[in-house]
């Protein structure tokens, strides 16, 4: 039996009946204290002039157009950066592909850093191949990248926390240089988030994340984001549907679960990286620490100057080029693990060069800084005491 608007029962053969039954929605449950989770992939629609509306943005009618947890999960992330509004992509890479591809046409040129995400290099190929031309420049140096600009220069494109040898941009001077040029200026915060620094504030255009990494926490669901004006945004959506880079309903919601405790979870790392670095810097078997709270950081002062709190939970650090040993250290660690991704609640280490050999050369990952004996470290939240250590013990291989 359906029950149709007009409060008509119509009687249905069981088979039709099944289909239905038991899927009106329950008009009792009304502000539940976690936010519902929404998988349908369409909605139901009146008439034609319904569909006009919904169309239109009026309402919810087809998942990969709008959803209403990515756009919980859009809303919380655009107070947190300071945006108007936010696009909650797939993944991190289908944050920075839709944001690239949107916002650049061939012919027009763009300033990448040298020191990004390895990935995001591989896509520089792809914008090459349609025609845009890419240049790299060491952001650290304003000069290089004054020259780097362009009269058709459209964006330019950085981390705030160079990956992964934790170099600090300055965007505020970098956004002035790019904006007296007219170009866009878009930041991959991920390294940083918006609880170390808000690039919106400084002067940057789009804030982009791996939500994958920090804002999930847990190392449990993967997503990504790109945060702007709303004017900005309106230019970037049309490719953001037509690519399909859009996050499921469940992972939505599950991101926003954790943007609910990512401010203690955040306070914690940071805090622990610190004391870690400190810690490292000391241990005679290691070569060089690399995180901005050190002193002996070049960039040190330019981070405390505009760092909101902390340093970032990053921390790389290097020690002799052998491959044996460096795997005998990572098999001697009790506590920390070695796993492919970071920003999780958990103290975790990658090897940069084993993550990219396949896509460069062994002289291109030295021009990187990428050395087989370069560590990097995504500080968790355990008792700092615990993780020192860990390292401690570990690290005695290389004595």
């Amino acid at each position: 039996m359906v029950n149709y608007e007009d409060g008509d029962d119509i009687l249905l053969n069981e088979r039709t009946e099944i289909l239905y039954r038991g899927t009106q929605a329950r008009n009792n449950a009304v502000n539940p204290e976690t936010p519902a989770i929404y998988p349908a992939t369409a909605y139901i629609i009146k008439d034609t002039e319904d569909y006009d509306f919904a169309n239109g943005g009026g309402k919810y009618f087809y998942n990969r157009t709008a959803n209403p947890n990515r756009d919980g999960l859009g809303e919380a992330i655009s107070f947190l950066e300071n945006g108007e509004e936010t696009l909650i992509c797939s993944s991190g890479m289908g944050a920075i592909s839709t944001a690239l591809l949107s916002l650049l046409k061939c012919g027009e040129h763009a300033v990448f850093s040298k020191d990004i995400y390895g990935e995001t290099i591989e896509l520089i190929d792809l914008l090459r191949s349609h025609g845009i031309e890419v240049t790299l420049a060491d952001f650290t140096d304003l000069e290089a990248v004054e020259v780097a600009l362009k009269e058709n220069t459209k964006l330019v494109y950085t981390e705030i926390i160079a990956n992964p040898l934790t170099q600090v941009v300055d965007i505020r001077k970098i956004s002035e240089l790019a904006h007296k040029r007219g170009s866009l200026v878009l930041v991959d915060s991920t390294f940083t988030t918006p609880f170390v620094i808000k690039p919106l504030k400084l002067g940057a255009d789009v804030i982009i994340h791996s939500l994958t990494k920090f804002f999930g926490g847990h190392s449990d669901v993967t997503g990504g984001s790109i945060t702007a004006s709303k004017e900005i945004i309106k230019l970037i959506k049309p490719s953001y549907l037509l690519l399909g880079a859009t996050l499921d309903a469940n992972s939505a919601w599950l991101l926003q679960r954790s943007v609910k405790t990512m401010g203690m979870r955040m306070k914690a790392q940071l805090d622990n990286a610190v004391i870690l670095a400190k810690a490292l810097s000391e241990n005679p078997n290691i070569r060089a620490v690399y995180h901005p709270s050190l002193e002996s950081h070049p960039q040190h002062a330019l981070a405390e100057d505009v760092f909101l709190y902390g340093y970032g939970t990053m921390i790389s650090f290097r020690v002799e080029d052998d491959r044996k040993k460096v795997d005998e250290f990572i098999h001697r660690l009790n506590v920390v693990k070695y796993l492919g991704t970071l920003g999780g609640i958990r103290t975790t280490l990658a090897h940069p060069a084993s993550a990219f050999r396949n896509e460069f050369t062994p002289e291109e990952l030295r021009k990187m800084g990428l050395y087989e004996g370069l560590i990097r470290i995504s500080t968790g939240a355990e008792d700092v005491r615990d993780l020192i250590e860990d390292f401690s013990q570990a690290l005695k291989v290389f004595g």
